[in-house]
């Protein structure tokens, strides 16, 4: 008999087939957890995307170029159910961070967990001595962050999770030991920092920049005479009387001879005295306030509702994420058009109105209607087309002679409102975006942001002892009869 028909040949041949089966479904296992390792994909599917981290965060850890640890402490022996499900919500965000630094070289983000009782020397060489906190650290530098500055709480109940806020800044703060440092001009009635009013308060604004890891200060010119060789950012917030003149030549100075960098917030009805500034820089700040004529710009209390924007470091996320601008009574502002040609000079209308909306130079009268001729319309041949602008830039850029890169100068961002940053409007996530990112961009941060908290969803169902009784019958008896049942059915039918 060949040995291709005899029972040896089958049972090699059967033996090699089991081996090749072997093989390929190790093959295609090891295969899988090869694309899996190196070549994973990640999908939030959660309302709120509360497992993916912001535009703002992403840009931060991509510049990232130190090596920062996050250490989370706890008591795993602790009963409580709402520190354990902080536990869990805390770990699971600092996770996102190191994921998204993962493929890194440098910069990379790592995360630890201690239980201080168990592991306490470990702790005291951290200098860690309470459970319930992150700990970042980087270098010789490191911050502590309780597990309460997690959570916004109203009546002392958790309404929102602002772990990304904290988490970001505190990586800032270790990796960035430089901090910015922001001057709010005084002295003509501005708004304040410190201030906490709902209307013309910028305690809200302040506190973001704070997260953002930069230095907030006032100061007032008529005292000291000169701009702080510190000033990153110099912010002149709707001011309620005129500047002198040496104070204008010391921003003038200050902008020209420092490369400094100015974000300007004139609101209509206020003498500024910084007209020959902005002269200097391109831009003109007329006394027109923007009136709108439909009302699918305007809200039910009266605020423009802006929302074309062009292309722009401070804009971009705006764009991206469709949010709208409040403003509450603006200005126009626009480039001059009667300027100096000047090839070092960029201007850029960054917001403007909707083609409807016009500037009314009479607006103190009683009633305001669009008069040819004598109020401001948009032009068809000057950008935006049809539009008035709100918000617009002016950055100096001097090319040298003998190098083949150009050398920044100083940047002015002038906004036709003030209003938008006040306490009562910054609330709005295109409100705080605008601010934040006419700040970062003046001190050479371009980045997109906003980190809005994320709302904690809390779902409870109320079951009477009868219906707990009657889902415990259902759940033991009810499903397992009917999968018997059905197994029952199967089998007889097979059987007949």
């Amino acid at each position: 008999m060949a040995f291709r028909n005899s029972f040896a040949f089958a049972r090699w041949m059967r033996t090699t087939n089991l081996v090749l089966q072997a093989v390929l479904l190790l093959t295609l296992f090891g295969g899988l957890n090869y694309l899996a390792r190196n070549h994973g994909w990640r999908w939030d599917l959660t309302n709120h995307r509360r497992y993916t981290l912001s535009e703002e965060t992403q840009a931060y850890l991509r510049s990232l170029d130190q090596p920062v640890r996050l250490i989370i402490t706890a008591n795993v022996n602790d009963s409580n159910a709402d520190a354990n499900q902080a536990f869990r919500d805390i770990r699971g965000l600092l996770r996102e961070y190191a994921n998204a630094t993962a493929a890194k070289r440098t910069g990379k983000v790592t995360i630890e967990e201690i239980d201080i009782y168990r592991n306490q020397r470990a702790a005291e060489a951290l200098g860690i001595d309470e459970p319930n906190v992150v700990v970042a650290l980087c270098n010789d530098r490191s911050k502590f962050i309780p597990w309460a500055d997690f959570y916004e709480a109203r009546e002392r109940v958790a309404v929102a999770f602002r772990g990304e806020q904290v988490v970001t800044s505190a990586i800032l703060s270790v990796s960035n030991p430089e901090r910015p440092k922001v001057y709010f001009l005084a002295g003509h009635g501005e708004m304040r920092p410190s201030d906490v009013d709902a209307g013309r308060g910028l305690s809200v604004f302040a506190d973001e920049l704070r997260l953002r890891n930069l230095q907030v200060s006032s100061i007032d010119l008529s005292q000291t005479k000169e701009v702080p060789d510190d000033a990153n950012l110099v912010i002149i917030a709707a001011p309620q009387g005129p500047f002198d003149a040496i104070e204008v030549e010391l921003l003038r100075r200050y902008l020209s001879e420092s490369a400094g960098r100015l974000l300007v917030l004139l609101p209509p009805a206020s003498r500024h005295g910084l007209d020959n500034l902005l002269f200097d820089w391109g831009l003109v700040a007329d006394d027109v306030m923007v009136l709108e004529s439909n009302p699918e710009h305007v809200t039910e209390a009266g605020e423009l509702r802006i929302s074309a924007f062009l292309p722009h470091p401070v804009t971009q996320s705006l764009i991206d994420n469709q949010f709208p601008a409040y403003f509450g009574l603006t200005r126009v502002v626009r480039p001059d058009p009667g300027r100096p040609l000047d090839n070092a000079l960029r201007l850029e209308v960054l917001a403007a109105t909707s083609p409807s909306a016009w500037g009314e130079r009479d607006y103190r009268a009683q009633s305001a209607e669009y008069n040819p001729g004598f109020d401001l319309t948009g032009l068809a041949g000057f950008e935006p087309i049809n539009r008035l602008g709100v918000m617009v830039s002016s950055e100096r850029v001097t090319p040298p002679k003998d190098l083949p890169f150009s050398v920044r100068g100083g940047r002015l961002v002038l906004i036709g409102n003030a209003d938008f940053a006040a306490n009562a409007r910054i609330v709005a996530p295109g409100n705080l975006t605008l601010a934040l990112n006419a700040v970062e961009w003046c001190v050479d941060r371009d980045v997109q942001l906003n980190t809005q908290p994320r709302p904690i969803e809390r779902y409870q169902i109320n079951l009477s002892k009868s219906d707990l009784g009657k889902l415990r019958i259902s759940l033991l008896v009810v499903l397992p009869g009917l999968a018997a049942l059905f197994g029952v059915i199967v089998y007889w039918t097979r059987r007949s």
